[in-house]
């Protein structure tokens, strides 16, 4: 009898709009205290919403203000700006 096949639970980018697994993606995260984080973990509680981990889908989702539909809140700029850096050194490891 064979293993059941293990679910892949799947996200949408909102900055290319592709369908990819969840490991492969950031998570951004609104808290209940309205702050803006990069979930790292993919586990705290809050709304979140997934970019691929390239700084292109991050500036489109940016542009887009698909981060903002995401979250359904209007995000500042000082905050783009520290989620750019995180992003950033995220993608150098």
């Amino acid at each position: 009898m064979a293993a059941p096949v293990k679910k892949v639970p799947l996200r949408k980018c909102t900055g290319c709009q592709e369908m990819k697994s969840k490991k492969e993606m950031l998570r951004i995260l609104r808290t209940a205290e309205g702050e803006i984080i990069v979930d790292t973990s993919g586990r705290k509680n809050g709304r979140g919403a997934y970019v691929c981990r390239c700084m292109d889908c991050f500036e489109k989702a940016v542009k887009s203000k698909g981060l903002e539909r995401a979250l359904k809140v209007r995000v500042p700029e000082e905050t783009y700006e520290s989620l750019k850096k995180e992003i950033e050194s995220i993608e150098e490891r």
